[in-house]
């Protein structure tokens, strides 16, 4: 049984904080349901007056707080919050509007110097920060049961092993931009903060256990102290199914039907794969059509769309077929860091050698402590460790090689020996 299995069949931590009593946990051993916060579903706060409200009691609540956001994800444009709950002891839940209140910059100064729980934060930070809200210390619950070692780590997964309580998750991809939004989703939403303090505590006590705590606590730090992701360069190389266009005026085609579409989801605020689908944008890329009619023939052009939306896809199509040769985009541009690894033992044996040193003595450690290989460190600075290993490869230009990658301490600590053995194998 791994340590992780332990954890969750122990009774005693099953119960910590705000978890089922003892005399309520079913003898068959099955997780309590849980239906409806503990003190209700609470109204949704959508003016100023009331949210100013909310920042007072917040204020003057204590200990961590529960954050969570709901997004529409595949129903709007972009990732922007519609709904955003939190729970404090001593403030009880709140459920936020930010359509109505679109600045909540003054409830994130309020919270200043309060840690934060919440539940894959990478996810929600981005558009947290978009309404004012980052915080400067942080507990992501799912990283802390991943480098716990528990097989799954969902939020549902999470509070049912270690706390004892079945969560309701059947509105997780509802469209969260619908107004008024329905109470059952008001009260699966409230649920999804009800318990974090609670998982946070007993996630925080089995971490110390295993002697992962301050590991934890760097991966928080490096979170919270993180920057906002620069935007991508060439999106549209992300289409789906982007990997069977492989001519350059197709490449062409896919960029100007990527950028057509971007331009009118954003307008219309739908989700893009709304406006025109991937599967679409490579069909016309592979044929390349010379007209409307011939356009309407392929799959995703048919019946139900209109002869202007038609004429606007054709016009991208067109854009495209009209560049000249050096305009066309270029195949495969590797923007940095090393090659695939597939092309390693034909391109660099030595380096290929290196590589798969590393990533065995990787994959061992990582099961002996009980965690994910990529928790431990991440396959790309691995690779570009190996690929381009620091002359002489001591153990200190190693592991300087590493935090120049992003490593945390604990990581290049455990990590540092590892490399340094694998960088001396020789093809």
């Amino acid at each position: 049984m791994t340590d992780a299995q332990e954890t969750a069949a122990d009774t005693a931590l099953r119960t910590t904080g705000g978890g089922p009593p003892d005399d309520d946990v079913p003898a068959n051993g099955l997780p309590i349901p849980l239906l409806a916060p503990r003190e209700g579903v609470p109204p949704v706060v959508e003016t100023e007056d009331a949210l100013a409200e909310v920042i007072a009691a917040f204020a003057a609540g204590t200990g961590p707080v529960a954050v969570d956001a709901e997004r529409a994800s595949g129903y709007r444009y972009g990732q922007r919050a519609y709904l955003v709950q939190l729970r404090r002891e001593g403030a009880g839940t709140a459920l936020i509007d930010p359509v109505g209140c679109p600045d909540l910059s003054g409830l994130g100064e309020a919270l200043t110097g309060t840690e934060w729980i919440l539940h894959a934060a990478t996810q929600d930070l981005p558009c947290l920060r978009d309404i004012g809200m980052l915080p400067t210390s942080l507990f992501d619950t799912e990283l802390a049961g991943r480098l716990a070692g528990f097989p799954r780590v969902g939020l549902g997964a999470m509070v049912e092993s270690v706390l004892g309580y079945a969560l309701e998750k059947g509105h997780s991809a509802v469209d969260w931009s619908t107004r008024p939004l329905p109470e059952p989703w008001l009260r699966y939403a409230a649920l999804d903060v009800e318990l974090l303090v609670d998982l946070r505590d007993a996630l925080e006590k089995e971490l110390d256990r295993q002697g992962k705590l301050e590991w934890a606590r760097q991966e928080f730090d490096a979170i919270a102290s993180a920057p906002p992701a620069p935007p991508r360069k060439d999106p549209w190389r992300r289409t789906s199914g982007m990997h069977k266009v492989r001519r350059r005026r197709q490449m062409a085609v896919v960029r100007e039907l990527w950028t057509a579409r971007d331009k009118v989801a954003q307008r219309r605020d739908v989700s893009p794969g709304k406006v025109l689908s991937d599967a679409a944008i490579v069909e016309a890329a592979l044929a390349v059509p010379v007209n409307a009619a011939a356009l309407m023939a392929l799959p995703g052009f048919g019946h139900r769309m209109n002869r202007r939306q038609l004429e606007q896809w054709q016009a991208a199509i067109d854009r495209a077929r009209a560049l000249p040769e050096n305009e066309l985009p270029q195949p495969g541009q590797q923007i940095a860091g090393p090659p695939p690894p597939r092309a390693w033992a034909d391109k660099d044996p030595a380096a290929a050698a290196r590589l798969a040193a590393a990533r065995t003595a990787v994959s061992a450690l990582a099961e002996e402590l009980n965690l994910p290989q990529e928790n431990l460190i991440t396959p790309d600075t691995v690779r570009r460790v190996c690929w381009e290993p620091p002359s002489p490869a001591t153990p200190d230009a190693v592991a300087t090689a590493l935090t120049g990658h992003g490593a945390r301490p604990w990581q290049v600590e455990l990590v540092t020996p590892l490399l340094v053995e694998a960088l001396k194998v020789t093809a």
